[in-house]
């Protein structure tokens, strides 16, 4: 099953519809409509957000989460206010990924910055390193040291 690759001319024609299709929401168990890096690139889809990734952070998912119910949804001021006074160890991490979409945000697709917010910020589960930890009787353990990768993306409020 291979998808049909679609001109510009196509794309430009269909453009009201893959849009339509491409933002309509999901449920879980279907399947979203991928596009190409070259298919949003000529129907603009991205121009209106900053988005930054972090992979491979070396802090539990869970505990990120929690700092994240308090910054999602706010205006990119009050985050960063909100995680630079928060006694976290992944608030410093979120500090500087919301920094790193904001740049991406203003620089390459020149938003403005005083009507950014923080609308997606989520934290997904990374690779487990298994660490081997002596133990009592010549036994021996794995300790598990959990990743995540963390997802941010702003907006311009209408």
């Amino acid at each position: 099953m291979s998808k049909k690759v679609m001109s510009r001319e196509e794309l430009l024609k269909n453009r009201e519809q893959l849009i339509a299709d491409y933002k309509k929401p999901h449920r879980r168990f279907q399947r979203k409509t991928l596009l190409t890096k070259k298919e949003k690139k000529v129907l603009g889809i991205g121009k209106d957000e900053g988005r930054a990734h972090a992979k491979n952070v070396r802090i539990n998912p869970f505990k990120v989460n929690a700092l994240i119910r308090n910054v999602k949804g706010k205006s990119l001021d009050e985050a960063i206010a909100i995680l630079t006074y928060s006694p976290r160890g992944a608030s410093p991490v979120l500090i500087k990924l919301i920094r790193s979409a904001e740049a991406n945000a203003v620089n390459n697709n020149n938003l403005n910055r005083d009507n950014l917010f923080v609308a997606e910020l989520y934290a997904n589960e990374g690779p487990t390193l298994k660490r081997i930890m002596p133990r009592a009787r010549g036994s021996a353990t794995r300790i598990l040291k959990r990743t995540s990768h963390i997802t941010c993306v702003l907006r311009e409020r209408e």
